[in-house]
């Protein structure tokens, strides 16, 4: 438990906790016994082989340290920063000299058939599929898997050359592992955005070793709560509950399914003493609030399914309990409140809905698109807008934000109109205009994205002006008004996670909608899986676009070499974990747009796999080195979601020839099998037009609204120090880096939640 709680502190905050342990005597300094000062040594340059180092206030703290107490930190901490970055596994090539000597595709193929029937074990197979009319390359024995060894690949590829521009992730000094547990626990716990699977998991690990000890101020996010309600009852403690979705969320938290109601979950038999706690928590939130009943037709079947297992008719001292289910089952009457605002607009109460909505300020902002685009009466107009003003200090900072966000991507033109349009040309027009008619993106909780086209009315420029206003004033009322803010450049295009899905698991991965410059002229994607049972087969690909999203070209295991770079080869089965590799010289490279994807073409998916992740590289061609380098790695991405296909991110190629990287964390359904980048770039290339023309909130819009109230904003690169002259100070950065100024609260990628208002 203890090496598990380092670990989570290690990524989600790059504080390394300082370990209890005796002093060490330092007289040597050659690194023996009780010498810490050479094993902290030694322990940064063993950091620094996979991109990162100690900083100088960790760097002393740990030479004051007892040699061993290092050593056993040092192994500790460099199995999880090793792993961050993917350097846990071995990285093989099929091609043993990728990214030289790839073979032309068609004369590659051509060699694994003649190996196949040179071979007199193999001959009699190959002629017996020839005489069946086809000869799959899957079936010949030298394709698809590894024709050399690990350490057979490693001496054929020279030492990376050193470059001031290689990856280096700076690690601080902590506190001791309980204080640090617990400003973690505190910090995910109040998060004002939900959090991603992985964070969710860590959460879970945090709430049950910190539930005896402090706890959040504020839990804003009901997903959160299941996880910290699930702890507190196991652990013999009262839940935190005021709605009956809390009560169901619970039961799924200790059912193990999915506490955003998402996906379906299969309930147990609980224990006795669960029940009782499940029912009696459901019997005071309905006693205390009875109109909390309408909440309950909205999951209507879960409750069904979970009252086979609570048996409530067993309780008969918990009589709201019960009415809980008996409107679940219909039974008893307690509309939704959707169900009655649909029934007052229905009607044409516009007024009527709106009072309504007014009571949920969350839902009323939620739903003020189609309101404000339904043909209304200037006093209806007037009274939405009213209401929207008279809430807005009620709705969550996030909700602000979503809505500021969604307002902005509402001002696009809408498509020509054709049917004006002479006979001989309409048809030809009526094509153009659906070309470049808007599209709506469509990204669910887990990641799974669509595009359709943008059917709605626009919402009127007055209109939008001035719910624009009024959303930025009230999120700039809740930011901090005074102090200095020392902003890097870089971090001004990270995207506002303001979704649960908004960034994967992995290692320096930004938001969905991010930009991220992109340095070095060789651009490296890797990709590893491992498969659990069945034989799998990933395949990684780029789809390489036009400026116009036209003339489609790709580098696949179906074409090894483009004039702008090489694949590693395929592998089709991963049962001790596979890589594959795509080499590109962006000095060489024509088009604008470069689509990184993986594409499962048989077996196990990228829930059900034991690990699969994506990432990238980069380097100067002189450095050379092995395919996988740890200190070239600029992201390393989990690929843990639903369909077929997964796009992680895409690459841009800027008017000035720099390149900048856009964030999707995007999956696609896909087919159940064969899937590859031919197949499906057409829909692949719609989504991304879609997405390409979408805008996303950044840091750099709050950053305004806090200099906007007063707040100094200082372009700070790291160079020189920034004295402090005693008003608060804030760091935001892609990465803390050594030497801020003390008592500096600092923002990163890592706790960027942190930054959006509750």
């Amino acid at each position: 438990m203890k090496t598990d709680l380092e670990a989570l502190v290690v990524r989600h905050t790059r504080r390394v906790p300082l370990p209890p342990g005796p002093a060490g005597d330092g007289q040597s300094g050659d690194g023996q016994s009780g010498d810490g000062a050479g094993m902290a040594r030694r322990f940064d340059a063993a950091l620094m082989a996979a991109g990162f180092k100690l900083s100088g206030d960790l760097l002393a703290a740990l030479s004051r340290l007892d040699a061993q107490t290092v050593v056993s930190l040092a192994v500790r901490t460099l199995a999880t920063v090793r792993e961050m970055v993917g350097d846990h596994v071995r990285h093989n090539a099929y091609f043993i000299d990728f990214p030289r000597n790839v073979p032309d595709t068609f004369e590659f193929w051509m060699d694994c058939v003649r190996a196949a029937f040179s071979d007199p074990a193999d001959r009699d197979k190959a002629e017996t599929a020839l005489s069946e009319g086809a000869l799959d390359l899957l079936t010949l024995p030298t394709y698809g898997s590894y024709q050399h060894t690990y350490e057979q690949m490693l001496a054929r590829h020279g030492e990376l050359v050193a470059s001031a521009r290689d990856r280096v992730t700076v690690l601080h000094l902590g506190g001791d592992l309980e204080t640090e547990a617990t400003r973690l626990y505190l910090a995910l716990g109040g998060s004002g955005t939900p959090l991603n699977e992985d964070d969710a998991r860590d959460l879970a690990v945090l709430a049950e070793h910190c539930v005896h000890g402090p706890q959040p101020e504020q839990i804003p996010v009901r997903e959160i709560r299941a996880v910290i309600n699930r702890a507190r009852l196991e652990a013999g403690g009262e839940p935190l509950l005021d709605t009956v979705t809390d009560v169901l969320r619970l039961a799924c938290a200790l059912a193990g399914g999915d506490v955003t109601l998402q996906e379906p979950t299969r309930f147990p038999a609980f224990p006795r003493r669960t029940r009782r706690a499940l029912l009696g928590g459901l019997d005071r939130v309905v006693a205390g609030n009875p109109a909390k009943l309408a909440d309950t037709g909205v999951h209507a079947e879960r409750w069904k399914r979970l009252g086979e297992r609570l048996h409530p008719h067993e309780y008969p001292r918990w009589p709201h309990a019960a009415d809980v289910f008996a409107v679940a089952r219909g039974d008893k009457p307690a509309p939704t409140p959707d169900a009655r605002i649909e029934a007052l607009l229905a009607a044409g109460d516009v007024l009527g809905a709106v009072e309504l909505l007014a009571t949920m300020p969350g839902r009323l902002f939620r739903a003020l698109d189609r309101l404000l685009r339904m043909p209304l009466l200037p006093g209806e107009q007037e009274a939405v807008l009213t209401a929207a003003e008279r809430t807005a200090k009620d709705v969550s900072g996030r909700v602000l934000l979503s809505v500021r966000e969604h307002l902005a991507n509402r001002a696009k033109p809408a498509a020509p109109d054709v049917e004006d349009a002479p006979d001989d040309r309409r048809a030809k027009r009526k094509s153009k205009a659906e070309r470049n008619r808007p599209q709506r993106v469509f990204v669910n909780r887990r990641g799974r994205a669509w595009a359709a086209p943008e059917t709605r009315g626009p919402v009127p420029a007055p209109v939008r002006e001035r719910l624009t206003a009024l959303l930025d004033a009230e999120v700039a009322r809740r930011l901090p008004a005074e102090g200095r803010l020392l902003v890097d450049p870089d971090m001004l295009d990270v995207a506002l996670p303001l979704s649960g899905r908004a960034a994967a698991g992995g290692f320096a991965v930004l938001p969905r909608g991010s930009r991220s410059r992109v340095e070095g002229e060789v651009l490296r994607f890797f990709m590893y899986w491992r498969q659990r049972g069945a034989m799998t087969d990933y395949d990684l690909s780029a789809l390489m676009l036009s400026s116009g999203f036209d003339s489609p070209a790709w580098i696949s295991f179906t074409n090894l070499r483009d004039g702008a770079g090489a694949h590693s080869g395929d592998i089709t089965n991963a049962p001790e974990g596979a890589s594959e590799f795509i080499d590109l010289r962006l000095g060489r490279f024509e088009r604008t747009y470069v689509l990184p994807q993986v594409h499962i073409y048989g077996g196990e998916g990228f829930d059900y796999v034991e690990e699969s992740f994506f990432g990238y590289m980069t380097r100067d061609p002189e450095q050379e080195g092995r395919p996988y380098e740890p200190h070239t790695v600029r992201m390393k991405s989990d690929l843990r979601g639903p369909g077929r296909v997964a796009l992680p991110l895409v690459f841009q190629r800027n008017e000035d020839g720099t390149w900048t990287a856009r964030w999707l964390h995007l999956y696609l359904t896909g087919s159940p099998a064969y899937n590859q980048v031919e197949s499906s770039h057409v829909s692949v290339t719609a989504l991304l037009r879609a997405f390409v023309d979408r805008e996303y909130l950044t840091v750099g819009h709050l950053v305004e609204l806090m200099a906007g109230r007063g707040a100094e904003v200082v372009r700070w690169d790291g160079s020189s120090p920034v004295a402090g002259d005693g008003r608060p100070v804030t760091y935001l950065g892609l990465e803390r880096p050594d030497g801020l100024p003390e008592g500096t609260r600092t923002i990163t990628p890592e706790n960027l939640r942190d930054l959006i208002p509750v």
